[in-house]
């Protein structure tokens, strides 16, 4: 009688132990993926701080840049799909257009000597590229987290809880083809 106790003792507290070791790798996996949308939503702060102070960098530069249409039309354009987009993918893409017009912006400004002298254009200029620092820095840091947030959901054990929660694996924020480019400088 005293062996079975002690089976069924020694049966439980395995049980027990089992069930809390499922426990952790559960929480953890709902931690990581709460780190994912807390390291995107940060980036999204910081995206929507540099399209709030867009259209006062656009206005410094308009008195300057009279013959510009295009690049204006182009940050305008990148803008209004971000505040349209309603998914991570949709606003990444976005993201991407408005990157690319803000270079070439600042390359474009480059043939305007009364503009670059202006406090109010390099003030902002500053700002932003402070901004585009910070929002590389998070995207990095999101990545990070989406990594390991994959690599978990797909290592035994783990990967019997994620099945069981339905998790799938997370986008990495990537760079669009047309970021990659260099700009074209062209002085007059």
């Amino acid at each position: 009688m005293g062996a079975t106790v002690l089976l069924v003792l020694v049966l439980g507290l395995i049980a027990i132990g089992l069930l809390l070791y499922f426990v952790v790798l559960y929480n953890s996996l709902v931690r990581l993926k709460s780190d994912i949308d807390r390291a995107w939503s940060n980036i999204d702060v910081l995206l929507k701080q540099r399209h709030d102070e867009l259209p006062k960098l656009v206005e410094t530069c308009k008195g300057y840049m009279q013959f510009e249409q295009k690049t204006f039309q182009a940050i305008t354009e990148a803008r209004s799909a971000y505040q349209r987009a309603t998914t991570f993918e949709g606003k990444a893409q976005a993201d991407g257009a408005l990157t690319g017009a803000l270079k070439n912006l600042f390359a474009v400004a480059e043939n305007y000597p009364d503009l670059k002298a202006n406090a109010n254009f390099m003030q902002l200029q500053g700002r932003i590229t402070d901004i585009e620092e910070k929002v590389a820095d998070r995207r990095e840091f999101f990545n990070d987290e989406v990594n390991t947030y994959n690599i978990r959901i797909q290592q035994f054990p783990d990967v019997l809880i994620a099945n069981m929660m339905k998790l799938q694996q997370r986008t990495l924020f990537k760079v669009p083809e047309s970021d990659r480019a260099d700009v074209e400088v062209k002085f007059a």
